[in-house]
């Protein structure tokens, strides 16, 4: 497990995955693995990367932005990002797209995309090779995030493309707590505090 901070100085979590222990009091966060987009003394600001929504699809998105989309985009997934502003939209992606607007380069060959041209190249079939579209974010300010890792309510990880993009979104915790080579099994919610 890694402590919030270093004998160098705080924690860089910049392009790591949260995972939440069994005993995250908060519903939301429940099982969730989060990629942080962005972390520094000012706060942390990260998105859900395994709560697709039951009712929302690509095309929906799409289709309120009067944009057309291809089969293939129509078909996308939506991702429930986090519980702050989850009418605007994100796009977690692939380091090979960049916007001629904003991409944020997020560590580990990934980038986050918050505007509208990547939502039009995406329904054209000419965005990133590999994205994932999410509905609000995680946020977190000033020491907050810390502490709640210093409480054991995270775990972190390294994030790999394949585990963020490839592997099912039912499937993702279990995944990422393998990657970090604890059983899942052997979290529980009255683990005790090391």
């Amino acid at each position: 497990m890694t402590s919030a901070h270093s004998e160098t100085g705080p924690l860089d979590l910049n392009g790591k995955l949260l995972v939440a222990m069994p005993s995250m009091g908060d519903s939301r966060f429940e099982r969730s693995v989060i990629m942080l987009c962005a972390h520094s003394d000012k706060g942390a600001m990260g998105l859900i990367l395994n709560k697709p929504s039951a009712d929302v699809r690509m095309s929906d998105v799409l289709d309120q932005l009067e944009i057309q989309p291809s089969k293939k985009a129509a078909a996308m997934p939506v991702h429930f990002g986090g519980p702050v502003e989850t009418g605007r939209g994100f796009v977690l992606h692939s380091s090979d797209y960049q916007s001629s607007l904003h991409t944020l380069s997020v560590p580990g060959g990934f980038g986050m995309t918050a505007t509208l041209d990547i939502l039009e190249e995406i329904a054209r079939d000419q965005g990133p090779s590999r994205a994932i579209m999410m509905l609000g974010y995680a946020g977190w300010g000033p020491g907050q995030l810390e502490n709640e890792i210093g409480h054991n309510g995270w775990l972190t990880a390294d994030a790999s493309a394949n585990l963020v993009f490839s592997t099912s979104a039912s499937d993702k915790w279990v995944e990422t707590v393998k990657s970090l080579g604890i059983d899942p099994l052997g979290l529980s919610s009255t683990a005790g505090h090391a």
